[in-house]
């Protein structure tokens, strides 16, 4: 298949990208500077450039593809209803070009306040509040008759190289003195190495016909504590709760249960989580730059 793949040098879309290339797809991805432009070529992909406020260029991207998958987002929190409204036109652009064909779109989109002291299922829609518009944009589409599907990344995609949550936790912790969780810490983060994610994708859209929505989730929850215990041991620093102010903007994440099923991805994709879990991951020298 020829694939085109948004955010196709970030954390999650390389990783995708090599998954695909590996799996004998052709890929075309994004790219918005010369660096990411050669390091997508040195990856054996297509280079296509612009950003994701080109419409025009993603719309006939898109039209020359069989697929498309859409990894990109920019997740500067101090702009976040800007970003998602141009989430939202992105995703608009790619879908228009994919209008009344089988060609299959994917959307990225995350696990956050889809349920409430249980695991959130595939079943599970984001609440109409949510701030990120990904999985509405991506609905609109389908009921205009688009085959579209979102993967729900975990809070956690890890591996060396990982910048998302537990990073930022470890930084907390180097600055305060202190690895840090909010009350008893039992709150949970689902978690999923981003080369497990990337096969979620490649396998959704190879064979995802028709399934709305797909759980990139391996490990379904790690409490907040047995976390913050695994950077403390490893960085020789106390384990203790901490209040809100402590976590300053980062709070609400680190209050957050985000906790899940993958149940039916793994049934309906055959797909089998085969890297190091959350913990047993972040549990080695290279997450703290040793």
């Amino acid at each position: 298949m020829n694939i085109f793949v948004t955010g196709a040098t970030g954390w999650v879309g390389s990783a995708v990208v090599r998954e695909l290339i590996d799996a004998g797809h052709r890929v075309a991805g994004l790219a918005r500077s010369d660096d990411k432009a050669a390091a997508l070529a040195a990856a054996g992909a297509q280079v296509v450039r612009g950003t994701l406020d080109d419409l025009g260029t993603l719309h006939g991207a898109a039209d020359a593809a069989d697929a498309v998958i859409h990894t990109a987002f920019d997740h500067d929190f101090s702009k976040f209803a800007e970003n998602a409204q141009q989430d939202r036109r992105a995703i608009e652009a790619l879908g228009n070009a994919l209008l009344h064909t089988q060609r299959p779109l994917l959307v990225t989109s995350g696990l956050a306040r889809l349920a409430s002291g249980r695991a959130a299922t595939e079943a599970d829609m984001p609440p109409a509040s949510s701030l990120r518009q990904s999985e509405a944009a991506a609905q609109a589409m389908a009921a205009r008759g688009v085959r579209v599907s979102t993967v729900r990344l975990a809070p956690s995609v890890h591996g060396l190289g990982d910048h998302g949550f537990v990073p930022m936790l470890v930084r907390l912790a180097r600055e305060k003195g202190v690895s840090a969780y909010l009350g008893e810490g039992l709150n949970r983060w689902a978690g999923v190495h981003r080369q497990d994610a990337a096969r979620v994708f490649r396998l959704a859209v190879e064979q995802g016909a028709g399934e709305p929505v797909f759980h990139a989730v391996a490990t379904e929850g790690v409490p907040l504590r047995h976390i913050a215990e695994v950077i403390g041991r490893r960085l020789g620093l106390p384990v203790e709760p901490r209040d809100r102010e402590h976590f300053g903007w980062f709070a609400d994440f680190a209050g957050a249960d985000m906790f899940a099923s993958s149940a039916r991805t793994r049934a309906v994709l055959g797909w089998r989580p085969s890297c190091p879990d959350l913990l047993t991951d972040i549990d080695q020298p290279g997450y703290y730059g040793v």
